[in-house]
């Protein structure tokens, strides 16, 4: 039964069947991802009239959509070659590291640009360089100069005394954390530990974390191993998304808030699930990010 879809014949080996309709309005797109960050990537010119928030949580829907940890809407800029918009899948917008790179190597191998170091305009106008490496002529990492950490609670936002926020007491949960916050692009919030946490307590303080009435914004949620001074492990809950496989702009959070405290050198190898990023902190100058962004498939949304 096919409920209220139209019907249309379909013939195949001369028999008849009858199947629902798609809609004539379809939205090309790729699909992207970073370290096991996935993400569907449009052109913003072919989502013209759609309201990007709703359209973000109907594409990221794994069961009914295409199934992704964002959308990355890629359109000109009067400030940069191209301007980048990032939608959580819960319709939210966004700053995203990995996006970043996923979004250069589409403008560079599209046309949209033809060098290899050049600007894309983020979330509040900032315009955020990138690097890419090629070896044997194909993209094989792009490096990004991510936005100085801000340190201040009221620029994490948070919602707490002092002029910062590490080994910071916060109970969530039943459970007594000692949290370290920062904004690398966006609000994160790092707890440090011997191991990385079992699923029961991962899944039970990280939500509840992110929603936390201390974070007016909400934040994402790192668990963090430091492995040696010169990696960093990490499980990561993001804002708006749930357990992620890698998070840019948060492991940029990790690395730099593990060198504060004195545990690692300025640059670190940042593992998770989903792969590996180098990140180097200088405090005068800012974090660079490098690592890969892969193109996976390609088709059309029926909308």
């Amino acid at each position: 039964m096919v409920g209220q879809h139209h019907l249309r014949e379909v013939r195949a080996r001369g028999q008849s069947t009858t199947e629902p309709a798609m809609s004539e309005q379809r939205l090309p797109f790729v699909k992207m991802e970073g370290i096991g960050n996935d993400f569907v990537l449009i052109e913003g010119v072919a989502a013209q009239g759609l309201e990007l928030s709703a359209l973000a949580k109907r594409l990221c829907h794994r069961p009914f959509g295409i199934g992704a940890d964002g959308l990355l809407v890629i359109e000109p800029s009067e400030h940069a070659p191209i301007r980048m918009r990032m939608f959580n899948p819960d319709g939210t917008e966004d700053f995203c590291g990995n996006g970043l790179r996923c979004a250069a190597r589409y403008a560079y191998e599209r046309g949209w640009v033809n060098s290899l170091e050049f600007g894309i305009e983020t979330l509040g106008g900032r315009v955020i360089p990138v690097r890419l490496q090629l070896q044997g002529g194909a993209v094989a990492a792009i490096a990004t100069d991510l936005p100085a950490p801000r340190f201040h609670p009221r620029d994490i936002p948070a919602l707490a005394d002092g002029e910062v926020i590490e080994d910071y007491p916060l109970t969530v949960a039943g459970h007594t954390l000692r949290i370290y916050s920062v904004n690398t692009g966006t609000t994160h919030t790092v707890i440090f530990n011997d191991t990385l946490p079992d699923d029961a307590l991962f899944t039970q303080v990280s939500p509840r974390l992110e929603t936390h009435p201390m974070f007016p914004e909400r934040t994402s949620v790192l668990w963090a191993v430091v492995e040696s001074r010169t990696a960093v492990r990490l499980r990561i809950w993001e804002r708006g998304v749930g357990e992620t496989l890698g998070c840019g702009s948060g492991a940029a959070a990790a690395a730099v808030l593990a060198y504060r405290a004195g545990w690692t050198e300025a640059t670190v190898a940042v593992h998770s699930r989903g792969g590996t990023l180098q990140v180097e902190y200088c405090p005068d100058n800012g974090i660079t990010l490098t690592g890969p962004a892969n193109l996976h498939f390609e088709g059309h949304f029926f909308l």
